[in-house]
C-alpha cells in the first residue's frame, strides 16, 4: 500500500505562478486504500502545488458508496472550493450532484471514469485496454476457447473495457464469450463471481477482470478449487499484479494505467477550463500490456515522468 506522502526525488517541479490558479480543490474517488487512486491523488496533488504551491486540497474517499459520495460533493460544494476531481462511482447517478456543483461556479472534472455534465474529462483510453488484454488472451490460446468476461462498478471504465475486450474477440471466430458475474471492483467481488461462474460454467479457458484486484481475487477461487489451468487478464498495471507476474501463477497480463498522470492531468485541465482557455475537453491517456516478457522493462505507476511544463 502506498502512502500518500510526497516523493520529492521522483519528481521535481519548478515553481510557477499562482495567478488563475485553483486555490482550494476537492477531490472524491472510489477508495483511497486502493494503490490506483492513491496515485492519482498525488498526480493531482503535486500538479496542483506546481500551479499554486498554497493550494488548499481535500481528499475524500467514496468507499465505492454513492450515497457517501453524493454527500461527499455536498460537502464540497458548501466548502466552496474552486474546482472538484470526481472519479464517480455511479457514472450516471452522480449527475444532480455535478449539476449542483456547476451552479454554484465549480469546475468539475471527471477522474478514471465519465460522469454526465462536468466541465471536462480525463481517463485511460479504456477500451483500448479491454481490447489489448482480450486479444492477447485469444492469442495465447491459439484463437480458440471460452473466455469468461468478469463485470465490475456501474461505471464508464468498466463498460468500456469489455466493449474492446468484445471487439477483439470478434477477430478470433473460434473464441467464445461468456457472461461473467459482477466482481464489485474488489478482491473479494472477483473471488465470489468467479465462484459462481464456475458452478454456472462446465469449461473456461481464460478470464478477462476488468480489474486488477478482480483478478486477484479470481486468482484465491480457482486456486482453493484446485482448477486446471485457466489464463487470467486485467486491466490497470498495479504493484500487486507485477508481484503476481514474477511468480507461476495463472495471472498473464494487465494492461496498465497512468493513474499518477491521469490526476496530473485533471488538475492542468481544470485550470484551463477555469481560464476558459481553448482546449479539448476530453482527454484519454493511452494504456500499455504489461506481461511476464516485459515485466523488466515495465516502470510501473510511480515511474518519474517529464516535469510539468511552465505556464
Amino acid at each position: 500500500m502506498f502512502s500518500l506522502r510526497l516523493l520529492p526525488i521522483l519528481f521535481l517541479f519548478s515553481a510557477a505562478p499562482s495567478w488563475a490558479a485553483p486555490s482550494r480543490i476537492g477531490i472524491s474517488v472510489g477508495a483511497l486504500d486502493n494503490p490506483f487512486y492513491q496515485a492519482l491523488v498525488r498526480g493531482a496533488i503535486q500538479a496542483a502545488h506546481h500551479l499554486n504551491p498554497s493550494a488548499q486540497i481535500t481528499s475524500l474517499s467514496a468507499n465505492f458508496t454513492l450515497p457517501l459520495q453524493q454527500q461527499q460533493m455536498r460537502q464540497l460544494i458548501a466548502q466552496k472550493v474552486d474546482l472538484i476531481l470526481l472519479g464517480a462511482v455511479d457514472s450516471q447517478a452522480i449527475a444532480p450532484e455535478v449539476q449542483r456543483a456547476r451552479e454554484a461556479g465549480i469546475t468539475v472534472v471527471a477522474v478514471d471514469v465519465d460522469a454526465p455534465g462536468v466541465d471536462g474529462t480525463v481517463k485511460s483510453d479504456n477500451r483500448q485496454a479491454g481490447e489489448i488484454t482480450c486479444r492477447y488472451l485469444a492469442e495465447q490460446l491459439g484463437g480458440k476457447g471460452n473466455l469468461l468476461i468478469q463485470g465490475g462498478p456501474p461505471v464508464s471504465s468498466v463498460s468500456d473495457r469489455i466493449a474492446g475486450c468484445r471487439a477483439a474477440l470478434a477477430a478470433f471466430p473460434k473464441m467464445h464469450a461468456l457472461d461473467g458475474g459482477n466482481g464489485l471492483g474488489s478482491s473479494l467481488g472477483g473471488q465470489r463471481a468467479m465462484q459462481q461462474d464456475l458452478a454456472r460454467y462446465p469449461a473456461i479457458d481464460a478470464l478477462f477482470a476488468t480489474n486488477d484486484r478482480q483478478a486477484l481475487g479470481s486468482e484465491k477461487a480457482l486456486d482453493a478449487q484446485t482448477h486446471g489451468h485457466l489464463l487470467i487478464g486485467a486491466v490497470d498495471g498495479s504493484p500487486d499484479i507485477e508481484r503476481a507476474l514474477r511468480r507461476p501463477g495463472r495471472i498473464i497480463a494487465s494492461a496498465s494505467q497512468s493513474p499518477y498522470l491521469i490526476g496530473r492531468e485533471a488538475v492542468l485541465l481544470g485550470q484551463k477550463l477555469q481560464l476558459r482557455q481553448p482546449t479539448e475537453r476530453l482527454i484519454k491517456v493511452p494504456v500499455s500490456l504489461v506481461n511476464r516478457y516485459n515485466l523488466a522493462q515495465y516502470q510501473g505507476w510511480l515511474s518519474a515522468l517529464p516535469p510539468i511544463p511552465k505556464r
